[in-house]
């Protein structure tokens, strides 16, 4: 069974083409990065698998249900942004993940904040940037999900953070779920990628095993992607 399957998925925001016509299969076990520019589509279709958004035309189908509550118990989503109730203490927020997800870890969770020095009585608002996008990818990390859905998990913090995150992103997913990373910053996740898909106006313009694509161009992926969207 695919993790994620588009046919003819197309989006659109009043005029604006935001997906169009896009067909896609994911596997489980996978880990896959999407790339492109900024508004290129990338977060419009996490949200569509995310059932944050609904199609315009066609269809997704994650672990063969349309995106809904079901597939929601099942897919753990980082948005590009804070989204926690940011009042709320760090051991509050594990019990609130506790709460809604029955495949939350908190022994994971309370590992990863001991190796951050992130106490669980620190209140969420008053976080550092860094340590708040750091306690929500561990929250999200500590489920064992059938897929991951993380947008731009390195954006916005410095090179070391970036290291932090890609070794956690690959220690504590479930093996068997897949994993899809939005990204524009193809060269700090390029070393962890099993496939990548170039995303450009809304349409996919490339999807191909990482390896066989660097073999292909003779180009690292980062390379390559800066040659195709070379302004």
């Amino acid at each position: 069974m695919a993790a994620i399957v588009c046919n003819g998925l197309t989006k659109k925001f009043g005029k604006t083409t935001a997906l169009h016509q896009v067909d896609l299969k994911l596997e489980p076990g996978r880990i896959v990065g999407l790339a492109g520019p900024n508004g290129s589509g990338k977060t419009t279709l996490i949200k569509l698998a995310q059932h944050m958004l609904v199609p315009t035309d066609g269809e997704i189908m994650v672990n063969d249900r349309t995106p809904g509550p079901e597939t929601k118990a099942h897919v753990a989503y980082l948005p590009d942004r804070d989204f926690l109730p940011d009042w709320m203490k760090v051991d509050a927020l594990i019990r609130l993940y506790e709460k809604f997800y029955e495949d939350f870890n908190r022994e994971t969770a309370e590992i990863m904040l001991r190796n951050l020095d992130i106490s669980p009585d620190m209140v969420f608002k008053k976080m550092s940037k860094g340590t708040r996008e750091k306690v929500q990818l561990i929250l999200t990390m500590s489920r064992k999900a059938d897929v991951y859905l993380l947008d731009e998990p390195i954006a916005g913090v410095d090179p070391a953070a970036r290291d932090y995150i890609i070794r956690t992103i690959i220690s504590n997913y479930n093996p068997e779920g897949l994993v899809l990373i939005s990204t524009h910053l193809i060269a700090d996740i390029e070393s962890v990628l099993d496939e990548v898909i170039f995303l450009k106006e809304g349409e996919i313009v490339l999807h191909e095993n990482a390896d066989d694509l660097r073999m292909r161009v003779n180009k690292s992926v980062d390379e390559y992607f800066r040659e195709v969207f070379a302004c």
